[in-house]
């Protein structure tokens, strides 16, 4: 499942030498994906978990990796081509998803290139009943990315609780 949604992740158009902020990285198997499809991009990762960063760090000698969220990290505006965030909101914080949304436009303001982010779907009836989840409809979620660009894509259908979003500056 991981390598379906790094897929779809790459897909919004990362190329080799293209620089990439993975947020919410874990141990950086985004960055691993890319070598293995060929894009050998400049790659920095971050995550909350110390631990899982170490570990990273151990698996993936060479990679960049930092202990922090996106907004201790604070990159400056239009610094890396691309932001990406896999599973990193799926975890409910607060009521509303305001983190979400706060995380969403930071990275878009972060990125040189685009975005691309996974969500859990509020449509699927099992994600949408979990307590302890953040799900959105996608509808939602492209109503406030429209706020921030109109060049919006979604993608769906590749997993049946999980939905995709682009969002690009060209």
């Amino acid at each position: 499942i991981q390598e379906v949604r790094f897929k779809i992740l790459a897909d919004i158009g990362v190329e080799a030498g293209d620089s990439v902020l993975d947020v919410g990285c874990g141990f950086g198997d985004f960055s691993a994906y890319l070598i293995k499809q060929g894009k050998s991009v400049v790659f920095t990762g971050i995550d909350l978990s110390e631990a899982l960063i170490l570990e990273g760090q151990n698996q993936f000698p060479g990679i960049n990796l930092v202990v922090g969220d996106l907004f201790d990290y604070d990159p400056p505006a239009d610094y890396f081509d691309y932001v990406m965030l896999s599973g990193a909101l799926n975890r409910k914080l607060d009521d509303e998803g305001s983190y979400a949304f706060k995380t969403i436009k930071r990275m878009y303001q972060t990125c040189k290139k685009g975005i691309a982010f996974n969500l859990l779907d509020s449509r699927h009836e099992w994600t949408a009943s979990r307590w302890d989840l953040q799900s959105f409809h996608p509808d939602e979620i492209e109503e406030f990315v429209q706020s921030l660009t109109k060049n919006v894509q979604i993608i769906d259908g590749y997993l049946e609780n999980d939905f995709t979003v682009y969002l690009k500056k060209s």
